[in-house]
Formats: C-alpha cells, structure tokens, sequence
C-alpha cells in the first residue's frame, strides 16, 4: 500500500511517517554536530601537528583559524544560496565539499596543504549549516514540536565544540591526530546516502542572484573574522586594524545594496523586530562567554594541573552531559513559561558559573572545577534554545535561510570569533607562540577572562530583561486601547 504524502504551502513535502522523520532529523543533527565540532577537534593536537609539519607558533594558529574565516565568513552568503538553490540541494553540496576537504586533510603533507584543506572545509560548513537549519525549522511547524527540534539542534550547536575536544582528545591519543579529520568521511557519506533518500526537497528559486551583495558580503564578513582572529595574535597592529576596517566599510557597503535590490542577498525586514535583534544580541554575548570558557580551561588543565590530550578532553564530558540534558528539559520549560523566562534564568546560572570559574587557582581541586564546568553545561542547554526560538519565530518561508545564516553567523562570527577575541585581549595573555605560560600568569590572566565572560552574559541578561518589560509595557497598552474602544 502506497502512502501518499500531503504538499505544504511552503514547498515541503510532508513526512509519511513519524519514523522518516526521526531519521531526517538525525541526519540534520549529524551533519550539524561534525560541522561544529571540526572547529575544536584539532586543538588538543596542535602540539603534535606542530611536530609534524614544522609550523611556525603564529602558523600553527591557522589550523584552526583557516576554518573559522571561511566558515564564519560565509554563513551570509550559504544562507542566501539554500532560500535560491533549494535547501536540500545545498546542504548536499556543502556536505559533499566538507567530506572530500576532510579526506584531503587527512591525507595531508605539508603544512600549506592542510591550512588550504582547512579553509576548504570551512567552505563546505558555510553552505551545509543554513541549509541544515532551515531544513529543520521548514520541516517542523511553530510550537512545541519545532522546540523540541531546536533544542537538540541548539545542543548539537553548542555542545559539538566540547565533543570535538574529548573526540578528539580520544583519536590523537589512540591513533592519529589524522583521525580528527578522517572520521568525517564515513559518517559524512552515510548522510549523504541517507539524506539523499529522506530530506524534503525544497523548490528552486527561478530569480537573479545580488552578486554585488555576494561580493560584499564575503569581504566583510571575511574581512571582520579575519580581524577578530588576528587581535589576540596581533593585538591592534595595522594588518587587525585594516582588517576590520575593510570588513566594517564593506558591510557598511552591503546594507546599501541590500536596501535598493530587488533581490537581496539578505532580508533587512528580518531586523524590523526589536524582539530578534535584542535575541541576536544576548545570542553573541553568550557564545563569546562560552568560547572562552572552552579555550581557557583547556590551558588551565594542561598548563597548570599537567592533564595530557586525552584526559583535557575527557574533563569537559560534565560540560557536554549538562548540555544535552537542558535540551531535552528546556522545551518543556519554554511550553510552560515562554522562551524569555527560560531564558533569563540560563543566563543567570552561566553568570555564576563564570564568577566560579574566575576564583580559580592553581591548588583548587577538580571538584572545585567541576561544579562550575557542569552548570556552564546547564546554563548554555536553558539560554540556547529559547534565544534561538526568538530569533527564529515568526520568519517567513521564504526566508528561511537568510535567517539561519543570520543565527549562526551571529554564533561564528560574533560570539566564537570576536567574543574569544575580545576575552584573549582581557587575559592579557594573547598567544605568545612557543614562550611557554606561567601558571601565576595563566590564573591571572583566567581570572580576567572570566569575570568578563560573566560581564559579557550580564549584558545579553540586561538587554533580555528590558525587552521583557518593554513586551509586557506594550500588552498592557493594547489591553488599555481594547477596553477604551470597549
């Protein structure tokens, strides 16, 4: 018997089946989870690629950094190509060019070939991360099934930096830091197969493309990552302060074109909303608070307490476990108490988390660690998913991947990039290559780095807090002109 299907008016096919959804779900989370973690999966065997290839200490940092330009760099431009190519077809495509890149870097030679394969990657994860939002959120109506979606999306998102370090912890200690990259190939190719058969199709867009806000785009947004990444290397030396020049006069240059084409690149009507802005805001201050954690208590572990790749890696499994148990708790949450309370409360929780992390010292025990590592994990579950529900509600179909590489752009560009930026600068540590880091350094320098994490979600809980009171201002005055008319 043959199970016919329903269309959607917004070109989805409906699924058939509860099951044919689960597995379309898990092949989004899949692709999401090996895009996320491929930022942090080589950190803990840098020192061994180092070795191995000879690079320079300001070299050895593009191997990390090729990924994160064109990754973050991108998310604009991949985002505008799933709303004209069709979702499915680019998330296909960028996750073809994310599995050969991986495969290729795998196989690497010299240090050039793996920073070029590198960037490659961050390519394919450009085009592959907004389309596999917009999959999601277009496969799944507003309300509570679409929370639950996000949440383990949001916990993938959020978590898959933590599971890159302990995966990678567990390769480079067991077999091969060549490993890192290669285990992307199977489980890329299984969703590939996989997705090809289940994904909805989505429709082509028969429209011209804004290549002048392409062109823009890329350049400023490259340009602002690039930057970003160079402060903690550089600090404010010519090459930062250019940088961020150039990507700061061609943003400046792409929200002009966007606002006379007929067919942006970008849809501005996305930020008429107070309450989306005010989302993405708060979004970047909580993702910058986390980075730093993740890059900081990597040192501290390996700096001060002597743990080996493996075992630094292993230490973050409570931060992972309390992100994944928020996610599925947090829908709920929301269903009950809305996306802003839920919200707020997470926040408060990364702020004391953040305050404990900053009284750290080089005799605190594990146990000391642990309690703030594990509510990190908790409060990133309960912050994540209801800023990502705010940002994400009331989008139109149309533009769907305008407003997903919105999101993570916001998470790449914004928090990972300039808020890890922003704490290196802080910590007064930088990245002084081979000199090796004192450990009354490396305190002080923690000490500084997380009180401006806790200032950092403070704000996002301010700005979170104000658009609540602003909301609840503007219902009552509605209520009020009702009951006059009355």
């Amino acid at each position: 018997m043959t199970v016919q299907t329903s269309p959607r008016l917004d070109g989805v096919t409906a699924s058939p089946s509860r099951f044919r959804a689960g597995i379309t779900l898990a092949v989004i989370l899949t692709a999401q989870l090996m895009l996320v973690l491929d930022s942090t999966i080589v950190n803990v065997a840098l020192p061994v690629i180092r070795q191995q290839f000879g690079f320079t200490p300001a070299s050895l940092s593009w191997v990390l950094n090729a990924y994160t330009l064109a990754f973050g760099g991108l998310l604009l431009l991949g985002g505008r190509l799933g709303d004209v190519l069709g979702y499915r077809r680019t998330f296909m495509i960028g996750l073809v060019i994310f599995v050969i890149s991986s495969a290729l870097g795998g196989a690497a030679q010299s240090s050039e070939w793996l920073i070029t394969v590198r960037a490659t990657q961050g390519i394919g994860a450009a085009l592959a991360a907004p389309a596999a939002l917009s999959l999601l959120t277009r496969s799944h109506p507003e309300g509570p099934e679409r929370n639950r979606a996000l949440g383990l999306f949001a916990a993938v998102s959020s978590g898959g930096a933590s599971i890159g370090l302990i995966l990678g912890g567990i390769l480079t200690s067991s077999a091969s830091w060549r490993w890192s990259l290669l285990i992307n190939v199977p489980i890329g190719i299984a969703a590939l197969i996989i997705g090809s058969r289940v994904l909805p199709d989505t429709e082509r867009r028969r429209e011209p493309f804004d290549l002048p806000g392409a062109l823009a785009a890329v350049v400023g947004m490259t340009s602002l990552v690039a930057g970003f990444v160079w402060m903690p290397e550089y600090g404010w030396s010519v090459r930062t302060v250019v940088s961020i020049a150039i990507g700061v006069a061609a943003m400046a240059t792409f929200g002009i074109i966007e606002r006379r084409t007929t067919y942006p690149l970008f849809a501005l009507r996305l930020l008429r909303d107070p309450n989306r802005v005010t989302a993405l805001l708060a979004f970047m201050l909580v993702v910058g608070g986390q980075m730093g954690g993740f890059f900081f208590l990597v040192q501290y572990l390996q700096v001060v307490h002597g743990f080996n790749p493996f075992t630094s890696g292993l230490a973050f499994l409570p931060l992972t476990v309390g992100i994944f148990v928020m996610s599925r708790i947090a829908p709920r949450l929301i269903t009950r108490f809305g996306p802003m309370l839920v919200g707020l409360g997470g926040m408060l929780i990364l702020i004391s988390a953040h305050l404990m992390l900053s009284r750290l010292t080089a005799d605190s025990s594990l146990i000391w660690l642990l309690v703030p590592m594990t509510l990190i994990g908790v409060g990133g579950g309960a912050s994540f998913l209801p800023l990502n529900v705010r940002i994400l509600s009331g989008v139109p179909a149309r533009d769907a991947g305008s407003a997903s590489g919105m999101l993570q752009t916001a998470q790449q560009a914004g928090g990972a990039a300039l808020g890890l930026a922003v704490l290196i600068a802080a910590s007064g540590l930088g990245s002084n290559g081979a000199g090796a880091i004192e450990v009354p350094a490396m305190i002080t320098g923690m000490h500084r780095a997380f009180s401006t994490a806790a200032i950092f979600v403070s704000i996002g809980f301010l700005i979170t807090t104000g658009m609540l009171l602003w909301q609840r201002v503007v219902a009552r005055r509605e209520v009020a002109a009702v009951d006059a008319e009355a």
